[in-house]
């Protein structure tokens, strides 16, 4: 939930999801809501001395199948549109880094209902 740029909570994420995945366990997905959404942003750039979180996050979902799924109403509000958002917004160019999906709160409700546990990291 917290900003990529602004908190220590997506980077503590991506580490916990390492963890996880190290230690044999299935993630399935990666729910981004609130200031989260911006490390799904394709425009951000990544100071040269500070981790790519949007490439890393990009790498995990890739080597081990996992879902990363940003809240389209968070996302939209920040100006993070897929192609098909920015067409239904009248917006001349989409910036939803590949790899990352938008979707409503029913993702984030069907994760909870068949993972043993849910976890939170917010700023």
């Amino acid at each position: 939930m917290g900003s990529p740029s602004g908190s220590q909570s997506t980077l503590t994420a991506l580490n916990f999801a390492k963890a996880v995945i190290q230690k044999k366990h299935t993630l399935q997905r990666v729910f981004f809501y609130g200031d989260a959404v911006n490390v799904a942003n394709s425009l951000s750039i990544a100071p040269r001395d500070e981790i790519d979180l949007t490439a890393q996050w990009q790498m995990l979902a890739s080597e081990h199948q996992v879902d990363l799924v940003v809240c389209i109403a968070a996302a939209v509000r920040r100006g993070i549109l897929d192609a098909g958002e920015a067409k239904r917004h009248e917006k001349a160019a989409d910036n939803l880094a590949e790899g990352f999906t938008l979707s409503g709160l029913g993702q984030l409700v069907e994760a909870t209902m068949i993972s043993d546990r849910v976890i939170t990291f917010s700023s």
